[in-house]
C-alpha cells in the first residue's frame, strides 16, 4: 500500500527522464524548443539541472510546474541503467503513462485517509498498482483507469464536503481572471474549474475539491488551502503564493513563491 511520500518526485534517484522524454516549445514557459527524446542542454552528465535554482529567471517556468508523482525515479529503478547506456525510448514512452497512474494513486491514497469506503479504495489502489507494474505501459488505457476510480473519488468528496449551497457547486466553471479575493469557497466543488489568473488572495478554500482545477497564475497569497481535496504539487507550483498561504500538510511550499506578505 503506497503512502503519498512514495508518490513525490525524487530527482536524486532519476535519470533526468523529464528533461529528455518530454517535448516543449519556445514560449512564456520555455526559453527554447526541444523535441521529445532530446536531452535538455541544461542537463549535466549526472542527470542534474545546471540551472535548477534559476529556472524561472532563465525562462523555464514550465519546468518548475511539472511534477512526475515519483514516476521518474520508479522507471529509473526498474531500468537499472540510464538512457545513456542503453536505448531510452521505452523509458521515455513509459514516463507520461506511469505519471498518470501515480497521480491516480495520489488521489486514491488521499481518499483512503478519510476512513470511508476503505474496502473499495483499498481494492482500487491494488488494481492501479498492479496496472502500474505492466511491462509495456504504453498498452495501458489510462482513461479507462481514471473512469474506474472516478466515482469513488466523487463519493469521498461528497462525504467530506457535505451538502453545500448551489453557489459553491462550480464544477468545470470558467473562473479565468475571476475576482475572488476573500471569497468563502470552503468545501466548494471546483473540480476541473478554470481558475487561471484568478484573484484568490485570502480566499477560504478549506476542504474545497480541486481535482483537475487549473490554477496557473492564480493568486493564492494569504489563501487557506488547508485540507483542500485532491490538490497536487503541480497545481500548487503553477499558482502564485507566499509564506502566508496555508497549504495541505502533504504538499511542499514552492521555492519560487515570493516571501512577501499579502
Amino acid at each position: 500500500m503506497p503512502n503519498r511520500t512514495d508518490l513525490r518526485a525524487d530527482c536524486s534517484r532519476c535519470f533526468g527522464l523529464c528533461c529528455v522524454a518530454l517535448a516543449f516549445s519556445k514560449s512564456a514557459d520555455f526559453a527554447i524548443d526541444k523535441s521529445a527524446g532530446e536531452p535538455c542542454p541544461n542537463l549535466d552528465d549526472g542527470f542534474r539541472c545546471t540551472i535548477h535554482s534559476t529556472l524561472r529567471p532563465a525562462g523555464f517556468q514550465g519546468c518548475t510546474v511539472y511534477d512526475c508523482f515519483g514516476a521518474g525515479q520508479e522507471i529509473s529503478r526498474r531500468a537499472g541503467t540510464s538512457w545513456r547506456e542503453q536505448p531510452g525510448q521505452e523509458m521515455f514512452a513509459a514516463l507520461p503513462i506511469l505519471r498518470q497512474l501515480h497521480e491516480l494513486l495520489w488521489y486514491l491514497t488521499e481518499a483512503l485517509e478519510h476512513k470511508a469506503f476503505e474496502d473499495e479504495l483499498t481494492a482500487a489502489i491494488a488494481r492501479v498498482e498492479e496496472v502500474s507494474r505492466t511491462a509495456d505501459l504504453t498498452a495501458v488505457d489510462v482513461m479507462a483507469e481514471r473512469a474506474a476510480v472516478n466515482e469513488l473519488l466523487l463519493q469521498t468528496s461528497r462525504l467530506v464536503r457535505g451538502k453545500q449551497p448551489k453557489k459553491k457547486e462550480r464544477r468545470g466553471a470558467d473562473l479565468i481572471g475571476a475576482r475572488l479575493r476573500g471569497a468563502d469557497l470552503c468545501k466548494a466543488n471546483l473540480r476541473g474549474a478554470y481558475l487561471i489568473g484568478a484573484d484568490l488572495r485570502g480566499a477560504d478554500l478549506r476542504q474545497a475539491d480541486l481535482i483537475g482545477a487549473d490554477l496557473r497564475d492564480a493568486d493564492v497569497r494569504g489563501a487557506d488551502l488547508t485540507g483542500a481535496l485532491f490538490l497536487t504539487q503541480s497545481q500548487l507550483n503553477a499558482a502564485r503564493g507566499d509564506r502566508t498561504t496555508k497549504i495541505p500538510q502533504a504538499l511542499t511550499r514552492p521555492t519560487h513563491w515570493t516571501t512577501l506578505t499579502t
